[in-house]
Parts: structure tokens; C-alpha cells; sequence
């Protein structure tokens, strides 16, 4: 059998998208979503959700409305997304994706230089996300600290802005269409996580795995010099 060539990426930082890639979220977000936007008549399919990972809530909202031929005011647009965060909140576990946990900790012992870029909110990320791992991450990113949301470039900009590193020493790792399109526009390199869409809908990112396992045995990231901590250098 021949044996899969092996990916060598001098990297200075890796950024992490965080529902679907360390967190196993999305099949909550989408019972909210389905359940709210059921309850006045709108039917949504899971991949109607998944492929809007990483969007604002309220442009998730005002584009599925316009997709099924409806309008809804601002205020309407608003309390459908309150409706559909508080219900979230009620119903979400903390599940996660198997090996991204071990994965992020395996970085942080290699002094490679973690972002988490999520569009999920400071409070949800903080509930969700157990603080020895958001402990890994030098910066973080959530859906209150940036305007835009994904496809935007911008809440990749932040991460990159904070951590002062150039877009093409860095490493994205996605699960969704919006989140590669934001950190391709932002100028890194993008891999991508099949564990939410399946392959065909990620084509944009540079390369594409089935599993944590998977990425760990095809890349080998060379860190291009080591991050300080609390305590000075290590």
C-alpha cells in the first residue's frame, strides 16, 4: 500500500474555530435554531445551519428568511435570535470533538502560539469551554469582539492583530464554508475538519481531514520559534 506523504507547515501561531472543531456544539445550535424558527412556521435542515457556522446570528436569521420568500423587521430578526440563544443555553452539553482536546493540549506543550476565533458569544464560550483549555489559547476571539462576522477577514485580523503575526505564518483550522472563507481572506492557510459538512463542502481550505486523528498523522507543524510564559521564556 503506499503511504500517504507527510505535510511539513513552518507555522509561528495555529487559530482555532471552536463549534464543530473543539466543541461538539452544532447538533445544539441547530435543535435552537429549528425549534425557534418552527415555532413561526419556518422549517430549517440541519445542513440550512451548518453551513452557517461561524455567521452572525442575526445574518443566519434575515438570510433564511430571504431563502423561503419572507421578510421580518429588525426587531423581529432580534428577538428570534434571543429566543433561539436562551433556548441554546438550556439545552447545550458540553460535548467534545474527539482529539481536539489532546490535540490543543500537544500544541501548547510545543510552545506553538494557539488563537480561538469563535462567533459565539463570550458568555456561551465561557460556559462551554472548561478553562484548562481556554487556559491553551494566547488570544481569543468571540462574537462580541468583532462587527463583522465570518466570511469576514476580520475576526481572524483581531487574533492575527493580538498575537503580531503575519497571516502567512499561521494556520487556521475550520469546519464551514464561512470560517475558511474568513481566514483564506485574511491570508492564512486554512485546514479544514470534515466533521460537521461533509468534504465537497470545503474545498476552499488548503487541505481537508476526516479527524483530529487524521490531521496529527499527515502535518507535522515545525514552530518557528517558541512563545513565552507567564514566567518568562520556556
Amino acid at each position: 500500500m503506499k503511504q500517504t506523504q507527510k505535510i511539513y507547515l513552518p507555522v509561528d501561531a495555529i487559530i482555532f474555530d471552536m463549534d464543530g472543531v473543539i466543541t461538539h456544539t452544532m447538533p445544539d445550535h441547530f435543535r435552537a435554531w429549528s425549534q425557534v424558527l418552527k415555532n413561526i412556521g419556518l422549517s430549517v435542515s440541519r445542513h440550512d445551519i451548518y453551513k452557517r457556522e461561524g455567521q452572525r446570528g442575526i445574518t443566519s436569521i434575515q438570510e433564511l428568511f430571504r431563502e423561503n420568500g419572507k421578510t421580518l423587521s429588525k426587531q423581529t430578526a432580534a428577538d428570534l435570535l434571543r429566543k433561539k440563544e436562551v433556548l441554546f443555553k438550556k439545552i447545550v452539553r458540553r460535548r467534545f470533538v474527539p482529539g481536539s482536546r489532546l490535540f490543543i493540549q500537544a500544541l501548547n506543550r510545543e510552545r506553538i502560539r494557539l488563537g480561538l476565533v469563535t462567533g459565539t458569544s463570550r458568555d456561551e464560550m465561557l460556559r462551554i469551554l472548561p478553562k484548562n483549555l481556554r487556559n491553551c489559547f494566547d488570544i481569543i476571539v468571540t462574537g462580541n469582539d468583532t462587527v463583522s462576522g465570518k466570511p469576514h477577514p476580520a475576526p481572524y485580523r483581531r487574533v492575527l492583530k493580538k498575537l503580531r503575526i503575519p497571516p502567512d505564518q499561521t494556520v487556521v483550522i475550520e469546519n464551514a464554508p464561512l470560517g475558511i472563507r474568513s481566514a483564506k481572506a485574511a491570508g492564512c492557510r486554512c485546514l479544514a475538519l470534515s466533521t460537521s459538512l461533509p468534504k465537497q463542502y470545503l474545498g476552499e481550505a488548503d487541505h481537508i481531514f476526516d479527524s483530529f486523528q487524521t490531521l496529527r498523522r499527515r502535518i507535522n507543524f515545525i514552530p518557528r520559534e517558541c512563545r513565552p510564559g507567564k514566567d518568562g521564556p520556556r
